[in-house]
């Protein structure tokens, strides 16, 4: 692929995103014909999504592809071209120079001293130590922690309240105030937590009991996939490292995105140098801040999270074949987040569904009492069912998302999935629509009955015959709702 740069040469130019398999499908296809091509992603550079909508139609999907200035369409729509047809294109940006309305591209920005060629991989993450981690370090090295045993039960890795403050007082020489007031620290930023104390402490560590038994944050038994070590730094906003995080995956998810687009090759990126470092910026979302969360920093922050984990799930646990380990895999894999664990069905039933009951679930996600329910949205977000990608060839794309402009991306989102018609398709002459099962599984989110559905459809499509006649369709009354086949074959290169 050509760098940006001006020239009145042809060129075919691409509009794609990081970690399409249309894109990729379509960038493989034109590759073997030698022309000088134009990759331009929308998400690095999103100040050109709306003239490309504007060319191309209205639509917003990827890639969106141009010979010249002629707008050819998609990925599929280039391939089933006449081969008469797509010669004449070929010889076209061979031998015809550009004209004035060629579609845009990003303008170059110099940036002195900076690598040309430099592997984003190779960046290190880097961050200012948190004040309490040498301490808890120490900690960990001194013979305070172990098992305890209260009446029959033994607790492992622990250590009582009395001991922490002893060992504080007689090896970092502070009086009884001071240690109380670290012990609070070491509780309050998640480095430790409370495993037996009679009563409700109210996240006091000075209100507990002398024999109240705690273990660090690492030491506490659970499932979460960024678990085991302690996160040193201090605490990073949630929206830059969800972001950091997604984009770190999403570099991986391409690179190891096969040139059909088809499948991904999961064993070759969990042993890429680069899924290690993401391992280890993941654990710093042990004791991220997620109180203090905005809506629109919610949405963009658990969308990516949810996104990056399932490739992390893949990573480690592999891709789920079967319905029973689907439902495992989503009701299991998961992040340790502000002291919390947080499953994949967590995130997307409890915290961006308002906490409602999921497909094949009995009960919400978060009791009245769960502590994770103050970071759940207060109603259910309908559009984010076209951001998260759950590893099925029928999810929506992989994209990332920022606070700024959350709802815009996502309706965008939803207007690329509801183009292609795997997802939406209007039959008039049957006035009948066939739908994604998503829109089945989860009616409630869009309306109680069929007619509140397709309003809803219809209001967030982009303008299009498509949206033409599901106008006509609707209006003409009594229109019959069937649902389309969900591929649930993972993505996986096996």
């Amino acid at each position: 692929m050509e760098e940006f740069k001006n020239s009145d040469k042809g060129r075919v130019t691409i509009y794609s995103i990081k970690g399409c398999p249309h894109c990729r499908q379509a960038k493989a296809f034109l590759a073997p014909l030698g022309l000088p091509i134009c990759d331009v992603d929308l998400n690095e550079h999103p100040e050109l999504q709306a003239p490309v909508k504007k060319l191309s139609g209205g639509r917003v999907t990827v890639p969106q592809i141009f010979f010249n200035s002629l707008y050819i369409g998609g990925s599929e729509k280039l391939k089933k071209m006449a081969p008469e047809e797509f010669q004449k294109l070929v010889k076209m940006v061979k031998e015809e120079p550009l004209t004035a309305d060629a579609p845009p591209l990003p303008e170059v920005k110099e940036s002195p001293g900076a690598a040309l060629d430099a592997d984003p991989h190779d960046k290190q993450f880097e961050c200012e130590k948190d004040e309490l981690a040498d301490l808890v370090a120490e900690l960990k090295d001194a013979h305070v922690i172990g098992t305890q045993r209260k009446g029959l039960t033994l607790y492992k890795k622990s250590f009582s309240k009395d001991q922490l403050l002893a060992w504080l007082q007689k090896n970092k020489g502070m009086d009884q105030g001071q240690a109380i007031s670290v012990g609070q620290g070491l509780l309050f930023k998640k480095y430790m937590v409370i495993v037996r104390e009679r009563g409700e402490i109210d996240g006091r560590f000075g209100a507990a009991s002398g024999d109240a038994l705690f273990r660090l944050m690492e030491d506490d038994p659970h499932s979460a996939l960024n678990a085991g070590q302690t996160a040193s730094c201090s605490p990073l906003e949630a929206a830059e490292l969800s972001l950091l995080l997604r984009e770190l995956i999403l570099e991986l998810f391409s690179e190891h995105l096969s040139a059909d687009g088809k499948s991904v090759d999961y064993k070759s990126m969990s042993e890429n140098p680069a899924f290690q470092r993401y391992s280890e910026l993941a654990i710093q979302l042990q004791r991220i801040k997620l109180l203090s969360l905005s809506r629109e920093e919610t949405l963009a922050f658990f969308i990516n999270i949810y996104n990056a984990l399932v490739i992390h799930g893949y990573l480690r646990m592999g891709a789920p074949k079967s319905s029973w380990q689907r439902y495992r895999f989503f009701n299991y894999v998961s992040y340790l987040i502000g002291g919390e664990i947080f499953t994949l069905q967590d995130i997307e039933n409890g915290v961006l569904r308002g906490n409602r009951k999921g497909v094949a679930q009995f009960r919400r996600p978060f009791s009245k009492t769960d502590p994770r329910l103050q970071v759940a949205l207060k109603d259910a977000e309908p559009l984010i069912h076209f951001a998260l990608n759950c590893g099925a060839k029928s999810c929506p794309p992989i994209k990332t998302y920022t606070p700024q402009d959350i709802d815009k991306q996502l309706r965008t989102a939803a207007e690329a999935f509801l183009e292609d018609d795997d997802a939406c398709d209007v039959d008039m002459g049957k006035k009948e629509v066939r739908l994604s099962p998503i829109f089945k599984w989860y009616k409630v989110d869009f309306g109680e009955t069929d007619e509140e559905l397709l309003k809803w459809v219809l209001k967030h499509m982009s303008d299009s015959p498509k949206k033409t006649s599901l106008k006509s369709v609707l209006s003409a009354g009594k229109v019959k709702i069937s649902y389309l086949p969900y591929d649930w074959s993972p993505n996986s290169r096996l």
